[in-house]
């Protein structure tokens, strides 16, 4: 039983949207199945809904099919009974099966009446077994007493109470844990204009619907059914709370529809025979419609049309797992319109004639809405179902027919028949399998196979692994706009041109320190910092987060160029979200040691990769170095060398001859420096550099841990900038007098990072060192870094890195090297599907 203690009001003041706004929401029978199931939707209304918003429900997990059997034995039950006045031997057969007809239906009674018991209080239960008890006992009188036509007759009003059953429970149980909710019987105000088409008269419909609703309640709608002409109970058939849902949509003129099922989405083929398929997040209408007609899994021919006419968009997402986004469907731009799905249909009938040829033919595909056809060769392909028709509607016309047994397989996304190789990448997918035709679908949005066999799960995934890309498309956020963020960007379309791992890959938000550009339909990367200055608009991290959230990719990398602590900070939220981050920022890697586990245990557990080789040396494979020592079973006993572009040129130059302020100022000018010099100065840098390293070679660190020369005097520290830089000239004979002392020994001096592990013992410093001019550290280019690993097997002669350490070309050179690294890794991953009772 839902705890009511723990109930919260559904209104738009305490509604906490964790998609989108949606207005229509649809829970299929899986859903519905079980009172864990029903409390998992409760909670979905809770954190998804608004009082003005619409449910939609099937009936609860089986019911229908129970419902459809107690049809079936009262139909054999009545024939037996004719019988038995003629055969007096039967008479045994028809007490049996009046029998298992009553005991039927008393296991159905119980099975509602256990999800009652299961999910209210008493007092709402025994109101709820109250009315099933009615409905048992109607159920039993008619079955029981109906003459075959009458029972015929009562078919659809016997199916309508599974979903009658679940929109009653539902309600119940959200009017006493969640908020005001009341249940409409559909069969009140559908209104069908063409039973046999599922035609709606919509306003009619509306008409009916309008005045039933309730402010400020949550109304439950049963889905599946309707009613006809002459107002009698029909279905929309199997399937039809989906097309229920719609039809609400439209009535309704929401904004959203989302179908909650028991697969996360829709793929670009049926998960469950192809295991390599790949979730569509977004499919344009068309797509989607084509993909309903040719047999995809989840989405059905009828669902899509109520919203021809309406900006609606359609989401199917698994109730199962909810907080997995899922697939959309609605008008999007050019990304969205290049994927490719691969669908099939076995069990369907060829059927040939003349009067399947030119105006005739035309005729017939108006009449039967055929798979596909081909009105020059007289042919069109229907499901087995239509065949009696087809062959009632051909003696009218006085001319013979030839049916063949065939599948179809096929390949759809938007316009495929307007691009040229499309055709042809097609026939070669197939080249080891006879078809019997071949063509595109009349919208174009499909080539269809006609093949002689049914289409067996080897065909489909061999086509699937031709035709579709294998690269995921994967989202690009830069974060960032410096110097080094613009080249990044600079450098983007020829890398996105020139590596065949980036195929796939759309830029689709620049974040800058106070405006972003998002445009989920990807950013013109030639053109991306004229759009941002043209088009960026004011944010703040939890609007960032959120559409990080629902981005409609496959993955999602950040690239963060910022120097912000504060930007860093949301790493956790991304690593929790299963966003990927590339790093220039050094201040996660270097944070607490607390804080840095946390982040490196968040990032395994939601399977996020965190790269940052140019939170050091820049473009040089330091950080990479390391890692592949470590994973190759080397054991680093070492790290040292002149982690500071700056302090390496101050050094470089530093002879005596001119004064160190001097120096300090022509490097300041020159933009060698951060604007206060002070913070190179300090030490801090390198430190936070050297801990990185440290923790990239397998030991655990802090801050603390690594002793900080710093090379400001105390006098100094704490003044403005502006004194400070009035001021240098007090640094002169300070480094005057190291520069005598080091080369009193002949000697130069550098500031050197080092980690030494020994024994077990760890010590960790940056400080000033007097360095034989013969020392790896002193034979240095001004600016250049150097780095000296010694390890089990670098020992005696180590292992050293050397080069810039800094500039906008090799940092953003480094990180389009992480970005190719990632991209590779997640082209090879393998997406797990989510299928209730497959995972």
């Amino acid at each position: 039983m839902i705890d009511s203690n723990t109930a919260v009001t559904l209104s738009s003041a305490k509604n906490h949207l964790a998609k989108v706004a949606c207005n229509v929401h649809k829970f299929g029978g899986s859903s519905l199945a079980t009172s864990a199931c029903i409390e998992r939707v409760v909670d979905i209304i809770r954190q998804h809904c608004q009082l003005n918003d619409i449910i939609v429900v099937s009936a609860n997990g089986n019911t229908t099919d129970a419902l459809f059997n107690l049809y079936q034995l009262a139909v054999e039950l009545h024939e037996i009974t004719l019988l038995s006045t003629e055969q007096v031997s039967t008479s045994n057969d028809v007490n049996s099966l009046r029998e298992h007809l009553l005991d039927t239906i008393t296991a159905l009674d119980a099975t509602q009446a256990q999800l009652i018991d299961e999910l209210l209080n008493a007092s709402s239960a025994a109101r709820l077994k109250s009315l099933l008890s009615d409905d048992i006992i109607q159920i039993a009188e008619h079955l029981l007493s109906d003459p075959p036509s009458d029972l015929l007759s009562y078919q659809n009003d016997l199916l309508a109470f599974g979903e009658m059953w679940s929109a009653r429970l539902l309600s119940a149980v959200l009017s006493e844990s969640v908020c005001p909710s009341y249940m409409l019987d559909a069969r009140n105000f559908i209104l069908l204009k063409d039973e046999k088409n599922c035609v709606i008269d919509y306003t009619a419909s509306e008409k009916g619907f309008l005045p039933l609703r309730q402010p400020d309640q949550l109304v439950i709608i049963t889905g599946y059914i309707a009613r006809n002409q002459q107002q009698q109970a029909c279905t929309l058939g199997r399937n039809g709370s989906d097309y229920s849902a719609t039809i609400m949509a439209a009535l309704s003129g929401a904004r959203n529809v989302t179908l909650w099922t028991d697969v996360d989405g829709i793929y670009s083929a049926d998960p469950r025979l192809v295991p390599l398929a790949r979730k569509l997040h977004r499919l344009p209408n068309a797509v989607a419609n084509e993909l309903g007609r040719l047999g995809n899994p989840v989405l059905h021919a009828k669902t899509l049309q109520p919203l021809t006419n309406h900006n609606t968009h359609l989401h199917v997402a698994s109730s199962f797992a909810p907080e997995i986004s899922g697939s959309e469907i609605g008008k999007f731009g050019q990304i969205a319109k290049q994927e490719l799905s691969v669908t099939s249909l076995n069990d369907l009938i060829l059927a040939k004639s003349t009067s399947f040829l030119a105006k005739s033919g035309a005729l017939a595909v108006s009449e039967f809405s055929p798979i596909c056809y081909n009105l020059d060769e007289g042919y069109i392909v229907v499901t087995q179902a239509q065949q009696k028709a087809v062959s009632q509607w051909l003696a009218s016309h006085d001319t013979e027919v030839t049916f063949r047994p065939v599948a179809i397989i096929a390949i759809v996304g938007h316009s495929v028949a307007k691009q040229g190789d499309m055709r042809a990448r097609f026939k070669r997918a197939l080249k080891h399998q006879q078809s019997l035709h071949f063509l595109h679908a009349f919208n174009e949005h499909s080539y269809i196979a006609v093949l002689p066999e049914p289409c067996s799960s080897e065909i489909l995934n061999n086509v699937h692994a031709d035709m579709t890309k294998d690269a995921k498309n994967i989202a690009l956020v830069v974060a960032g706009l410096g110097n080094i963020g613009q080249r990044f960007l600079t450098m983007l379309p020829r890398q996105i041109a020139r590596v065949s791992g980036l195929d796939n890959v759309h830029l689709v938000a620049l974040v800058g320190a106070s405006k972003a550009l998002i445009n989920t339909d990807g950013i013109d990367v030639a053109n991306a910092l004229l759009h941002y200055q043209q088009q960026a608009q004011p944010y703040d991290s939890e609007q960032l987060l959120t559409w990080l959230t629902n981005h409609p990719y496959d993955e999602l990398i950040v690239v963060d160029i910022t120097p912000s602590e504060d930007f860093s900070q949301l790493y956790e939220e991304f690593f929790a979200r299963g966003i990927h981050v590339i790093g220039a920022n050094k201040w996660a890697a270097s944070s607490s040691t607390k804080n840095y586990q946390q982040l490196v245990n968040s990032a395994e557990k939601n399977n996020s990769l965190w790269l940052g080789n140019t939170t050091v040396g820049a473009g040089l494979p330091i950080n990479s170095t390391i890692k592949e020592l470590i994973n190759s079973g080397d054991k680093i006993t070492e790290i040292s060398g002149i982690f500071s572009g700056t302090l390496s040129w101050l050094f470089q130059f530093y002879d005596g001859t001119t004064p160190f302020s001097a120096l300090l100022s022509n490097a300041l000018a020159q933009g060698l420096t951060e604007p206060d010099p002070r913070e190179d100065l300090s030490g801090r840098d390198v430190q936070r550099k050297l801990l990185i390293l440290a923790r990239a070679a397998g030991f655990e660190l802090s801050l603390a841990d690594i002793d900080c020369q710093n090379l400001v005097p105390e006098v100094l520290r704490d003044i403005s900038l502006e004194e400070f830089l009035q001021r240098t000239s007090e640094l002169d004979e300070l480094f005057f007098l190291r520069l005598q002392q080091a080369q009193a020994k002949a000697c130069g001096i550098g500031y050197v990072a080092r980690f030494i592990s020994d024994n077990g013992q760890v010590s960790a410093k940056v400080s000033l060192e007097a360095l034989s001019h013969n020392d790896a550290f002193a034979q240095l280019t001004p600016c250049d870094n150097v780095f000296q690993i010694k390890s089990e097997w670098y020992q005696d002669n180590a292992l050293i890195i050397r080069g810039p350490g800094a500039g906008r070309d090799v940092t953003a050179g480094g990180l389009h090297a992480d970005l190719v690294t990632i991209c590779q890794q997640l082209n090879h991953r393998q997406q797990q599907v989510k299928i209730k009772g497959l995972n």
